[in-house]
């Protein structure tokens, strides 16, 4: 119960990768971290106990405690991710519509796009500016601000709706975002000439068109796109930023609200996000309560495992290999051949979240191999889809050391596949590591509801997954 009460507040101001990463390195320096690129560039050598981490574009991290084995030997690496699926902000993302003012989004990772309309929203996120002066928004979470929403339709008139299959009750194009209503307001006692527009400044570059007309004898003032200027005048006087600016921000949309205990017995944890970041915290703990170890140990946490590990941040980029290369030249053991040693010899617990048992879709399930709230720590051999499509498949020897440390360790564990074999499955970085030849299986949490606004997972099960990781840097060897 206490574990869960911190990893609660991790959650809570943690809804996004950068968001993430400002927690763990504010969490890691306190518990001894040094950033890496700051020993490179002092030159200081790295020995036996030392605790370093690394960060690529603040979304992706990387951790180590130096064991006494030579770094060739191997590294004992927990891995996990910190992207959730949510929906993000298009570039160029504002408009009017019948006067309401919308934000332009795409969905990001594997939604099920009816659940998030009507609910309450909030924006997280970063915009820079050209002159490289960034914006840290976080609107929604507090009691006193905004939030947003996502329309639905209506009962009364949703007969033809109600008829279409679930995947495309909500369109990609209809997750818009509604952030206003109130049109910007104008100075009416301005004096100009009837048939002459006049200007109004509202930001640098900015600038919105008043026209005066006659209608039905009296004086009116019109302004096209009032309620879309009015969220720009917000977006100016409380933020200093412009339209443009939207170009170079990443936004996300995340449901607003803080994570929540759930059940009469507060056994559970209802949160945005728990996939993967109950799997990454309980990792972060396990590195920083870690005692001396034998193989150097290695925490990384990374981004966009739900779009398909891609980009710079992603697990298929060269960030991690790079890293390991920098800590094995400040040890004094790098060469190209060592860091390939190095890699092969490793083992890895891929730790992302497992489906479970749901007794409402009992049908999806094979219920001999499958996880169950309150199982503690999940290992799937394999996951991919249908016949171990895209998988990674663990070795037998493996799966048989990790048995022993965790009867060793007396960590409570149970063993899984992700529902029934010709009905779907899922994916990890595990297959990705697996490239280097080393040691891998997918290791996790059973989580209800995932991928959806709202996840549940069992106080017991993550704090046994700190215990499994735990076990795992100290025990485990190169098989």
């Amino acid at each position: 119960m206490e574990f869960a009460e911190e990893y609660k507040a991790f959650l809570n101001v943690s809804k996004t990768e950068r968001e993430c990463i400002d927690t763990i390195v504010n969490e890691a320096e306190m518990n001894g971290f040094r950033e890496l690129s700051e020993l490179i560039r002092t030159g200081t050598p790295l020995q036996t106990g030392d605790k370093v981490y690394s960060v690529w574009m603040n979304k992706t991290v990387v951790l180590f405690k130096i064991g006494s084995e030579p770094l060739e030997k191997g590294l004992n690496i927990l891995g996990a991710h910190l992207d959730s699926p949510r929906i993000d902000v298009k570039q160029n993302p504002l408009y009017e519509d019948s006067g309401l003012a919308y934000l332009d989004t795409h969905y990001y990772g594997g939604i099920k796009k009816y659940l998030y309309v009507t609910i309450p929203l909030a924006l997280h996120g970063v915009i820079v500016r050209k002159d490289g002066m960034t914006t840290i928004l976080n609107i929604g979470e507090d009691e006193d601000d905004p939030v947003f929403f996502i329309s639905d339709l209506l009962i009364h008139l949703s007969q033809e709706l109600m008829q279409k299959k679930a995947s495309g009750v909500v369109e990609g194009e209809a997750l818009d975002l509604v952030v206003g209503h109130k049109p910007f307001i104008i100075d009416n006692t301005k004096k100009d000439d009837e048939d002459e527009p006049y200007d109004e400044t509202l930001t640098d570059g900015q600038r919105i068109t008043v026209r005066k007309e006659k209608e039905e004898g009296a004086e009116k003032k019109k302004l096209s796109g009032a309620v879309k200027r009015g969220i720009l005048a917000i977006l100016r006087d409380e933020y200093g930023i412009c339209e443009e600016d939207f170009i170079s921000a990443e936004l996300e949309i995340v449901p607003a609200g803080k994570a929540r205990d759930a059940g009469f017995d507060r056994s559970m944890v209802l949160a945005y996000g728990q996939d993967d970041r109950v799997c990454a915290f309980p990792s972060l703990r396990a590195i920083e309560e870690v005692g001396d170890v034998e193989r150097t140990a290695c925490c990384i946490l990374v981004d966009k495992e739900e779009i398909g590990s891609v980009g710079a941040t992603g697990m298929q980029s060269h960030f991690f290999e790079n890293a390991v290369a920098e800590v094995m030249n400040l040890t004094g053991e790098y060469s190209e051949l060592k860091l390939r040693r190095c890699l092969a010899n490793s083992c890895m617990l891929s730790s992302d979240v497992s489906s479970a048992y749901d007794p409402n879709y009992a049908s999806a399930f094979e219920k001999k191999n499958t996880a169950f709230l309150g199982g503690g720590l999940v290992f799937n051999k394999f996951t991919g889809a249908r016949g171990k499509s895209g998988s990674n498949d663990a070795n037998a020897e493996y799966i048989a050391h990790l048995r022993a440390v965790c009867e060793e360790a007396e960590v409570i564990f149970q063993t899984a596949e992700i529902g029934k074999v010709d009905l779907g499955g899922g994916g990890t970085i595990a297959y990705i590591l697996a490239l280097y030849g080393m040691n891998v299986i997918d290791s996790g949490v059973p989580v209800l509801n995932m991928h959806a606004p709202w996840e549940a997972t069992s106080k017991a099960d993550i704090f046994e997954a700190k215990r499994g990781y735990i076990a795992f840097l100290e025990k485990v060897k190169s098989v």
